[in-house]
């Protein structure tokens, strides 16, 4: 991982803020989710983690503080949710695209041809 130990972070009181470096990649993906309740989700999700450092511990010479473990934590729950919308995002469009084909084509040519290649696994991640 990046951050790979819980005291890298130890003294930095003055961290408050994460700026995503690939904001723009993010945000398309955001974007292009079908969902409102989802997108709304994912922008809360990413700007969670400038409400908790200010009041996570910094750590001191004893005390490794806190800040490694929460952004940590928030990249796993960022990621989390943006494979989970993903894979919800490709399976509602694949019913849609089924549903469409169903009534443009014939029965035998969805049946044979089409439905068994939207039912393959596409992952990106």
């Amino acid at each position: 991982g990046i951050i790979t130990r819980d005291s890298i972070f130890k003294g930095c009181y003055n961290l408050e803020h994460v700026h995503l470096v690939e904001k723009a990649v993010l945000r398309d993906t955001i974007d292009a989710l079908q969902l409102e309740e989802w997108r709304n989700d994912m922008n809360e999700e990413i700007n969670s983690i400038n409400q908790i450092l200010p009041t996570t511990p910094a750590g001191g010479w004893e005390d490794e503080g806190e800040k490694a473990r929460a952004i940590r934590t928030w990249i796993r729950s960022v990621l989390r949710k943006v494979i989970r919308y993903r894979a919800e995002h490709q399976r509602l469009l694949d019913e849609e695209v089924a549903t469409t084909l169903q009534h443009s084509l014939s029965h035998d040519i969805v049946m044979n041809n089409v439905l068994p290649f939207l039912e393959l696994s596409s992952h990106s991640f």
